[in-house]
């Protein structure tokens, strides 16, 4: 079923489809009729003369250029060609897909002059599978994302490259694939196009929806982990995280004592001498708790910023104003970037603590390094230095891009954002995740099979049938980098994810 594009905008669930799928769109008429109404005060504000900031002026340190009325359509097609200076690898297509809908989302808001037309040509792009390729690197993140923005606001004027499923193919073929042929821009339509987030926030939605599957698959690699090192039960008594008040802590030890019901390795040692189990099992709660509070609250700044209109100057028909601002000021994603990766971080430095822990015998109490017979067997003594090594990346990763800033435009735009990189890195950080947590997940498998006939919780075990699907239990040394990818998968396809209580939509 098509998604309708309409005033009220998209929500996170619908986001995230389309990051995923090659979702159809359609425009409402409501939309339709407000995109004329701007459309309309833009070509009467052209007419008159008067100097306009984006529609006949200049831009930049430019602005008080005055260009006559016969060059306005010129001086959209240069814009957008002067600002196409990308480089660096292409953006992926999950990535340039929600940049398509998040610019159309915007632009149908009425206040930027674009034309319906242009909004049926962004359209058909998407739902022909027409993608723009549009270079990750050249974005400060301020006035808008210009240089990305740039490239794809070139593939409607038949220049650049665009891919459709694994080929690459000239503009010009692929706006003819989805029945088009290049347009000229109208008044205000190219900084229309080149103005805004949504580059930005296109790449901090991705590494959101791939940290929530993530974040989710981490609660079930530290149950597992849990019962692995015969953990206490104890820290997730709901009582203690009442009285701490949290919102995020008090869910995740819910989702600790769901995902453990039923656990006779958890039974078997709950009159132990053992009074307490080192941080990295005993604080989950509230490390990953502090997690999913910074995610809910990203997740909210990110679905605002998707449906914002954020491109200068603003066009209001009504009064048949253009008011200057700055909108295009991605500060708010580059925090929402910065403090995720900070939460994906310690989501993986927690990982990789329990996977320490594992292999240590002295605290698990299984055998050295998880394997029968260490000493000719290594077990997963290197695999652990791997998660080490991811887990301190990260630490360089999430240096917040957003302190940052260097004046461009001579000054003019002399504070910017930096977050297209803030947002850019994020995934990254989230990939190492993953990664970590897929080592743990192995390391928490070959714990708990080393306690049988013990076994753990139904849940767990659902869990640790799935991985053995794919990766069989270690008895001896072997190849192992193919296990951890295939762990890995599961985890960034949100199958280990599934088994967790915890939903996507509540993570919100």
């Amino acid at each position: 079923m098509a998604v309708t594009i309409s005033p009220e905008g998209l929500s996170l669930s619908q986001l995230r489809n389309v990051r995923l799928h090659e979702t159809k769109f359609v425009l409402s008429e409501e939309s339709r009729l407000i995109l004329r109404d701007g459309a309309d005060a833009v070509a009467a504000i052209a007419r008159k003369g008067e100097p306009a900031y984006g529609i006949n002026t200049g831009f930049g340190r430019l602005a008080t250029t005055h260009i006559s009325y016969d060059q306005i359509e010129l001086l959209q097609e240069n814009l957008v060609l002067s600002h196409a200076v990308g480089v660096g690898d292409p953006l992926p297509d999950d990535v340039v897909r929600l940049m398509l809908v998040l610019k159309v989302t915007s632009l149908c808001k009425g206040y930027s002059g674009a034309t319906p037309s242009l909004i049926d040509a962004l359209i058909a792009l998407l739902n022909h599978g027409v993608m723009p390729v549009i270079p990750s690197k050249g974005s400060v993140g301020a006035s808008g994302d210009l240089a990305p923005l740039a490239h794809l606001a070139a593939i409607l004027l038949g220049i650049g490259e665009v891919r459709v499923g694994t080929k690459k193919l000239p503009a010009k073929e692929g706006l003819a694939l989805a029945g088009l042929a290049p347009l000229k821009l109208k008044a205000k339509e190219g900084l229309a196009l080149l103005n805004g987030t949504q580059a930005s926030t296109a790449l901090a939605l991705v590494g959101l929806f791939a940290l929530e599957d993530v974040f989710r698959s981490a609660l079930v690699a530290g149950a597992l982990s849990l019962d692995a090192a015969a953990g206490s039960i104890t820290p997730f008594d709901e009582r203690i995280h009442l009285l701490r008040g949290h919102k995020g802590q008090i869910d995740v030890a819910k989702t600790y004592r769901q995902v453990l019901i039923g656990s006779r390795i958890a039974m078997s040692h709950a009159d132990c001498e053992k009074v307490q189990d080192p941080y990295s099992l005993r604080c989950q709660p509230q490390v990953m708790g502090a997690c999913l509070d910074i995610i809910r609250g990203a997740s909210h700044t990110l679905i605002t910023e998707a449906n914002a209109v954020s491109d200068n100057p603003l066009i209001f028909p009504d009064t048949l104003e253009v008011l200057s601002g700055g909108n295009f000021h991605g500060e708010p994603v580059a925090f929402a970037s910065d403090i995720l990766s900070i939460a994906a971080s310690e989501v993986g430095a927690l990982s990789e603590r329990r996977i320490a822990l594992l292999i240590d015998s002295t605290l698990s109490g299984l055998p050295p390094f998880l394997v029968r017979d260490g000493g000719v067997n290594s077990g997963f003594m290197i695999a652990h230095v791997t998660a080490a090594s991811l887990a301190s990346e990260n630490k360089t990763l999430a240096h917040p891009a957003s302190v940052d800033s260097l004046p461009t435009s001579a000054n003019q735009e002399d504070h910017v954002s930096m977050s297209t990189f803030a947002a850019r890195k994020l995934k990254d950080i989230v990939d190492n995740v993953a990664a970590i947590v897929a080592i743990e997940l192995l390391a928490a498998c070959q714990g708990v099979e080393l306690r049988e006939p013990l076994a753990t919780s139904p849940l767990l075990a659902e869990v640790l049938n799935l991985i053995r699907k794919h990766v069989p239990h270690y008895d001896i040394d072997h190849y192992l980098a193919p296990d951890i990818q295939s762990v890995i998968e599961l985890v960034t396809a949100g199958e280990i994810a599934s088994h967790c209580p915890l939903t996507a939509t509540e993570m919100q």
